[in-house]
């Protein structure tokens, strides 16, 4: 029954558009396992896909496009500016074009969110290997948590 509902869950994820914010925020939050870690307006913690950006590569895309990726892994979109919280360096902000969605990225990386970050349990996605590459939390200096 536990499989079913979270199969059920994340079907529900998948079919839902990507999270869209006006001017989304991109804030810091501190975790007691993973330190400082970018974090939407509402503490939802921000992610790094590693086939994102290869190595050396200036330009990042989206890599994570497949119905079951986004699904787990719902890209972090905006319709307006993104917009820096406190401890943010603005200035890393920027977005992107998918598919005519405006993906929030941070030092080149585009944003996640993860669909089991629910809870006191939170962040939950930090080094995860899925969908071909491995996921991070991002630190305010743009590198991945854990470099």
């Amino acid at each position: 029954m536990k499989a079913y509902l979270l199969t059920a869950a994340i079907a529900a994820l998948a079919a839902a558009p990507a999270l869209a914010q006006d001017g989304a925020t991109v804030t810091v939050a501190e975790s007691e396992a993973h330190g400082s870690h970018l974090a939407d307006a509402d503490g939802r913690a921000l992610y790094l896909f590693t086939t994102d950006k290869p190595d050396g590569a200036e330009q990042a895309r989206v890599t994570c496009t497949s119905e079951a990726c986004l699904g787990a892994w719902p890209l972090y979109t905006t319709q307006g500016e993104p917009q820096a919280g406190e401890g943010v360096d603005a200035a890393m902000l920027g977005t992107l074009d998918h598919e005519g969605e405006q993906v929030v990225t941070y030092n080149g990386w585009p944003l996640y969110h993860f669909a089991r970050d629910q809870g006191a349990d939170a962040p939950q996605g930090q080094d995860i290997e899925s969908f071909g590459g491995e996921w991070y939390l991002v630190q305010p200096s743009g590198e991945k948590v854990g470099d």
